[in-house]
């Protein structure tokens, strides 16, 4: 750590580290961590811990204050630029030039509406010296459903399956077990849900394994339960109906089943659930991003099944790719498989998860979207 930029990299990459504590629990907000450092030494750390919760940059001062340290004269790491304007709490740049931090070095700039370079502007103007871009690639990458929705407007696409060794989704008889995986790995799995503001399924698993579709622990995370059910299919008695004021459901239909099924129609408006009425072939899947852009819906999750899943990929429309991988091969007692045809993963990751095995990484759209920093980015 003999070079500046160096310092000023290891600084960083310990608030990223920070700002992954935050994953699963500020989205829709970008998950942000922040490192303060005075004479060589960190006197104060913090992280976005929560949606509607205090900043990363207002925790590591307070941090700081706890321990009796004054953090003027300081060195502020941040991996996202700054906020400046008053949203669930109030403007980060104001604290920061009230502690008279010295220098902020920003891993990223903001390029929502509300920030794109104001919030370095305002420190700069209070004659705090501010340096842009360090980690900035890894800062990005660490957010791409945030940076994807601000600049597009559209959803981060997420696709995830468990599968055997040999590719099967399920086991051809019910009888024989229902899961594939593991109860760690389904627990593991639930880190995705509560990531996520919408869990999308095919009405295929519905029917087949009725689920309930909810983030286990939840907490404090609501995300909509979206079907694909063109024929209108789902069961009154279907679980994912039984909790719909505490997470809402969204069914995806068509003209001719809602004219077909009024009666069902009704029931299920009854009971709260929403429907979104769209073309009869795999288009909806678009219709269905386009209805939940304007919801201000950032992570979709699709869960399943195997026709779904299949039509996102073939579509090009997933970003991000989780895989479990049983230690099986099913052989002629599996059905459904995927053959997502040629898939690479980007910024891989894996690691087992009790028996089975995890795979993550992000598609070339995905990727791409982070690494290819705007020119107009501040």
């Amino acid at each position: 750590m003999d070079r500046p930029g160096r310092v000023d990299e290891y600084y960083m990459k310990m608030a990223l580290a920070l700002a992954r504590r935050g994953i699963g629990l500020v989205e829709p907000n970008p998950a942000v961590g922040c490192v303060i450092v005075k004479a060589g030494q960190v006197i104060g750390r913090g992280w976005h811990r929560g949606f509607g919760k205090a900043h990363a940059e207002v925790e590591a001062l307070r941090d700081c204050r706890r321990q009796g340290l004054d953090p003027a004269g300081a060195t502020m790491y941040v991996t996202l630029e700054p906020c400046c304007h008053f949203g669930k709490t109030g403007p980060c740049t104001k604290e920061i030039i009230q502690a008279r931090i010295a220098k902020v070095v920003v891993a990223t700039g903001d390029p929502s509406g509300h920030a794109n370079g104001a919030g370095l502007e305002i420190l700069r103007q209070a004659g705090i010296e501010v340096q842009v871009g360090v980690c900035q690639a890894q800062a990005r990458l660490l957010n791409g459903p945030f940076f994807k929705f601000v600049q597009t407007g559209r959803p981060w696409v997420i696709v995830k399956w468990a599968q055997s060794i040999d590719g099967m989704l399920a086991i051809a008889d019910p009888s024989a077990g229902r899961y594939l995986t593991s109860q760690a790995a389904r627990n593991h799995a639930h880190i995705l849900r509560r990531r996520t503001q919408a869990i999308v399924v095919g009405i295929n698993t519905v029917l087949q394994d009725d689920p309930l579709l909810t983030p286990r622990p939840s907490k404090g995370r609501r995300p909509i339960r979206v079907v694909m059910d063109r024929g209108l299919r789902i069961p009154l008695d279907a679980r994912i109906l039984l909790d719909v004021k505490t997470f809402p459901v969204l069914i995806c239909t068509t003209r001719p089943a809602m004219d077909d099924r009024q009666a069902i129609v009704q029931q299920l408006q009854q009971r709260g659930a929403e429907f979104l009425v769209g073309p009869d072939d795999d288009r909806n899947i678009g219709s269905l991003l386009d209805e939940l852009a304007r919801r201000s819906i950032q992570q979709v999750l699709i869960e399943g099944g195997a026709r779904l899943i299949r039509s996102a990929l073939q579509a090009g429309l997933a970003d991000e790719i989780h895989l479990y991988i049983a230690p099986i091969s099913l052989g002629n007692a599996g059905k459904a498989r995927i053959e997502p045809g040629y898939l690479m993963l980007r910024n891989p990751t894996g690691r087992q998860v009790g028996p089975d095995v995890w795979l993550s990484g992000l598609t070339d759209q995905g990727y791409n979207l982070c690494v290819d920093i705007p020119k107009d980015c501040p």
